[in-house]
Formats: C-alpha cells, sequence, structure tokens
C-alpha cells in the first residue's frame, strides 16, 4: 500500500495538496458525477428535441466520460468508503461490463511488477512469447492490424467485446455470477425505459456504446510498454485539454502508476511540478499528444505482440493502490525540507 514518491519533497508536497480544502472536499469529483449523470439522462429524455445526430454525439462523449468516472471511483473517490464509490458506478450506461468486474481487474493492473505481464497483467496487450507462436499466421495479422491506431479504435472494443462475452459465458464462482446477474438486470430496466422514450436501445449500443468504447482505446494506445524498470512502464501523454478533461488526466498515466491515489484532479499539477523527474524515471516515455501516436502508427503496428520479459521486482510485490486522501499517522509526518517546494505548489494552486 506504499506511493512511490520521485523524492521527500514531492512527498511533502503531496500530502499538503491531501490536506487541502478541494482534495478533502472532493468537490470536482462530485461535480463531477452529477454534470455526467445529469447531461446522460437528459440526452435521452429530451432527444427528440435535440435530435438524433447531437443527441448521438453528446452521449458518445458522456458514456466515454462515465467509464473515466468508474476508473476515479475504483481509485477511493469521492468518499472514503468504496461500497458508496461503487454504488455511483453501478449503472451499466457503458453497456459492456459490471463494475464489480471492471474494479478487480484494474486493482490487479495496478501490481506495478507485473506491469505488461501476460500471466499476471489481466489490462495487457501483450502476449506471452508461447501464446504468440501458437497463434495462426492471420490471428498475428489481425493482432498487428489492431496494433495500428486506427486499428486499435476500430478493432479493439470488437475484440473486448468477445473477450468480455466470453467471460460472461464462463463465469463460475458466485461473486461473478452475482455481479452479471445485477449488471444484466440493470441494463434490461436502463434499455427499457430507453424504449420508453423513444430511443432503440440498439442504435445505442451500436452508434453510441461501441464509439465510446473506441473512445477510450485513444487513452489506452501504447500506454505501457515492457521494459525492466517497473517505473518506466507508464507513458506520460502530454496531450491536449479536451482529452485531458474527457480523461480525466490519464494521460499523466506514469504519474498515476506511482501515485494511484492522487484524484483526477491533481494528476496535472503534481506532473507540471516534477516534469523531468519523471521524463528521467520513466526513461524518457513521454510523448506530446495523441496526434503524436496517429502520426507514428497510422500503418505501423506498435511492438506489443509477444512479451520480451523482465524481471519482475519483488521487492515492490506488496504494492498495490494508495489512497493518498487518507494518509497513515506515518505518511502524514512533513518533510521540513521541502518547504521551497511547497511553496511552489501554492503559487501554481
Amino acid at each position: 500500500m506504499a506511493n512511490d514518491y520521485i523524492n521527500t519533497q514531492q512527498r511533502a508536497v503531496v500530502h499538503q495538496l491531501a490536506r487541502s480544502w478541494l482534495w478533502r472536499s472532493e468537490l470536482p469529483t462530485w461535480l463531477l458525477i452529477v454534470t455526467v449523470y445529469s447531461g446522460w439522462f437528459a440526452c435521452v429524455f429530451f432527444w427528440q428535441t435535440l435530435g438524433l445526430f447531437a443527441t448521438t454525439l453528446l452521449l458518445i462523449v458522456l458514456t466515454t466520460w462515465y467509464m473515466s468516472l468508474q476508473h476515479e471511483l475504483i481509485h477511493g473517490h469521492p468518499t472514503r468508503w468504496p461500497r458508496l464509490n461503487q454504488l455511483f458506478g453501478t449503472l451499466p450506461l457503458a453497456v459492456w461490463y459490471p463494475y464489480g468486474l471492471y474494479r478487480d481487474s484494474h486493482l490487479a493492473h495496478h501490481r506495478n511488477h507485473t506491469l505488461t505481464d501476460p500471466d499476471d497483467d489481466p489490462e495487457t496487450y501483450y502476449l506471452s512469447p508461447e501464446r504468440w507462436a501458437q497463434l495462426k499466421p492471420w490471428q498475428q495479422r489481425i493482432i498487428h492490424l489492431r496494433n495500428t491506431f486506427p486499428g486499435r479504435l476500430l478493432l479493439g472494443p470488437l475484440l473486448d467485446i468477445a473477450a468480455i462475452l466470453k467471460v460472461m459465458v464462463l463465469a463460475r464462482d458466485r461473486a461473478a455470477i452475482s455481479m452479471w446477474l445485477i449488471h444484466l438486470s440493470l441494463l434490461g430496466g436502463l434499455f427499457y425505459w430507453m424504449q420508453q422514450q423513444g430511443l432503440s436501445p440498439l442504435w445505442f449500443v451500436g452508434a453510441v456504446s461501441y464509439p465510446a468504447l473506441a473512445l477510450t482505446k485513444v487513452r489506452s494506445f501504447y500506454e505501457h510498454r515492457a521494459e525492466e524498470a517497473p517505473l518506466a512502464r507508464s507513458v506520460n501523454n502530454e496531450a491536449a485539454w479536451p482529452w485531458r478533461l474527457l480523461f480525466l488526466n490519464l494521460n499523466y498515466h506514469s504519474v498515476h502508476h506511482d501515485l494511484p491515489g492522487l484524484p483526477w484532479y491533481g494528476l496535472r499539477k503534481v506532473y507540471l511540478l516534477y516534469r523531468e523527474g519523471y521524463h528521467q524515471r520513466n526513461q524518457g516515455f513521454r510523448v506530446a499528444g495523441y496526434g503524436e501516436w496517429l502520426m507514428r502508427f497510422w500503418r505501423k503496428p506498435v511492438n506489443v505482440n509477444a512479451h520480451p520479459g523482465t524481471h519482475k521486482d519483488a521487492q515492490n510485490a506488496d504494492h498495490f493502490i494508495a489512497d493518498v486522501r487518507h494518509p497513515s499517522p506515518d505518511d502524514a509526518r512533513p518533510d521540513f525540507s521541502a518547504n521551497d517546494a511547497a511553496d511552489t505548489t501554492r503559487l501554481a494552486g
């Protein structure tokens, strides 16, 4: 349950921020919840007034935003009570997966010492060398196509949906079955209400939910790479503000994996304060924006096929997920050598 701070100064600065009124109140996240839910349901309710085209575009953005919100809920925001946070993310506005399964998978993904490892990281795009060798040539070509930027957006969601449906069919333990039953029941109710408003659930699935899932692939494209040092496996993407807002600053992904309890509105602040420190820590894995990925990998696939293998960092095997909003008494002790950095933070805020 530890954070990976760049230095003691950063540690003091982050904990000072965690004691600020904004971070303790979680007001930005509460406003985000109200905006996403009210906007989503208003679009469905007033879709005939808005028109089908405008409604579809707005719902794509709001559904993508909702998936970003679900991620924030998993990481301990806006309350310290996971069950309460779960209530804000359980409605299947994004259709495809139960919140509980996403939560469990994503928390396992945050074991930095096994990040990108096909045997341990449930969110990796890498395959084990053995699995890659077993694929037929046409299957390898599909993987190469998926690893281009347009392929990730167009083909990636389809492959994800197929995997999700396979997980649902093969679910055997009670917890997973319960999650799916709750999810499908809520989805049925949501589709029924949608039909009552005159909006086709089939249209929503094909014209809203699939494109929203594709938008999330913009963020996750080459988000992780296989490197020997665990802290060098996550990218920092200096994306433009519309992307940052849509993805809740998860483009600063190295910062997020180092300090997974930081609220979304704190990621950019911390990154800008320690930009060069993160550049050194993740060994230059930094990109100027998603447009750079688009230009570099329009036709050429990114090399995330067979995993090359890395040393598992055993000393960090217990590092999982941390909540900097509620540090332990030991973590709360300030490092008075960091006063200069703290002053810088106050000016930046």
